[in-house]
């Protein structure tokens, strides 16, 4: 398997679809890196010598920011958020949607499992 910037990409994918395993590399960053470098985005990466992902590594080293230090700029955005107490950072903290989807349904990605709890008894119990 190459590695470019300490990620392994996948062998048997074509370059331009390999790129994309790298934290911040999406389509569009992935065919412009391969035209920039000369390398042809069908070729698969398996066959892509050493020379290529020495340019590859070295375009995305100084000119993008990618993987861990952007992993570590969006950590950091979401902490000073919380830091500050706004909004956004109190729906961080608390783990719930943060661009104003609703709760009262879905948003179970955010919220997790539900958490059952005993409700009233039913109307009919009642009377």
């Amino acid at each position: 398997m190459p590695r470019i910037l300490g990620v392994d990409i996948p062998n048997d994918k074509r370059t331009v679809i390999a790129l994309r395993y790298i934290y911040g590399i999406g389509p569009f960053l992935a065919e412009q890196l391969c035209e920039r470098t000369g390398i042809s985005p069908d070729k698969r990466s398996k066959d892509l010598t050493e020379d290529d992902l020495a340019k590859l590594a070295a375009l995305l080293d100084s000119e993008y920011v990618v993987e861990g230090q952007l992993r570590r700029q969006v950590q950091q955005a979401i902490s000073r958020l919380r830091d500050i107490g706004c909004y956004r950072g109190l729906r961080h903290r608390k783990g719930l949607p943060v661009h104003g989807q609703r709760t009262r349904t879905n948003a179970r990605t955010r919220k997790g499992p539900r958490k059952t709890v005993a409700g009233k008894k039913g109307v009919k119990e009642m009377r």
